[in-house]
């Protein structure tokens, strides 16, 4: 048999969770996401975008988030985050945003806005503690009452995650660490907890085994470590520059002192060569 694909990738991800026959995937990975949260299950839920064989990632700007409604009109979004894209707060209020006012069509009142929920899957950290599974709502600073309970907003940390220690009971844990790759050894201990874990697993069995599945799954993995390649290279690019920048400037403010080069080029970090152009123009 193959090796399994890798489910954090999100070709895959939509695959498994968002496809008409896998809704039943959906709803219970959702509901044990809104249950360790505190929130009430889920009964049906509705996809308002599912996988067709258009997703193939044959286009490099394929999204493969999952989109979902629930019978009261509420939106979800899930995305799954194989690697650090940067500013991913500010990406995710802007998705939501554009998913809350794109309820509304023109004339309609505001009070027909139904919540958007997102879910981040990450396979990085990002947030500064320890938790895996984290939940932001709008609240008050000091009383922590509500101003809004139409943003909710879910930071799953799949980084955060020891798969070593298997849980002993259901919950949310058992589908990160499936997700997480954990070894196939502990599937059986991990769909007693989750029994439609099973589905999930013998979706990702299927898929593969199948050499198309698989081609198109190295077109998306080879695309995706590029795009991080090349983010992260920008990055880097960009705080050098920046660095550069904070250099020059406390270089001239010492050449108008009157500072020594040699000086000026120990303190700023700047060759001496450097130092002497600036001191030239």
């Amino acid at each position: 048999m193959n090796d399994l694909l890798d489910p954090k990738n999100d070709f895959v991800f939509k695959r498994i969770f968002g496809s008409d026959e896998n809704k039943d995937v959906l709803l219970a990975f959702l509901n044990t996401t809104f249950i360790e949260a505190g929130e009430p299950p889920l009964t049906e839920i509705l996809l308002i975008n599912p996988y067709t064989d258009k997703d193939a990632p044959r286009d490099k700007q394929s999204i493969f988030d999952i989109r979902a409604k629930t019978t009261t009109g509420e939106l979800i979004n899930i995305e799954m985050q194989l690697f650090n894209q940067y500013d991913i707060e500010k990406r995710t209020l802007f998705y939501w945003s554009k998913q809350y006012s794109g309820q509304l069509e023109e004339g309609q009142r505001y009070r027909q806005l139904k919540k958007c929920v997102t879910i981040n899957i990450l396979n990085y950290s990002f947030l500064p503690n320890n938790l895996y599974h984290s939940v932001f709502h709008l609240r008050e600073d000091h009383s922590g009452i509500p101003l809004s309970n139409d943003i909710e907003i879910h930071m799953i940390e799949l980084s955060k995650l020891d798969e070593q220690i298997i849980p002993i009971k259901g919950g949310l844990v058992n589908w990160l660490l499936f997700l997480k790759g954990v070894s196939k050894s502990n599937w059986e201990v991990l769909t007693m907890n989750e029994p439609v874990l099973r589905k999930a697993m013998d979706t990702l069995e299927f898929l593969s085994q199948d050499a198309e599945t698989r081609r198109l799954y190295e077109m998306r993995q080879k695309f995706l470590h590029d795009e991080a390649s090349m983010l992260a290279g920008a990055r880097e690019e960009g705080e050098a520059r920046g660095e550069y920048k904070k250099a020059t400037e406390v270089a001239k403010k010492l050449l108008a002192k009157g500072t020594d080069i040699a000086a000026i080029a120990d303190i700023s970090g700047l060759s001496q060569e450097e130092v002497e152009r600036l001191q030239s123009h």
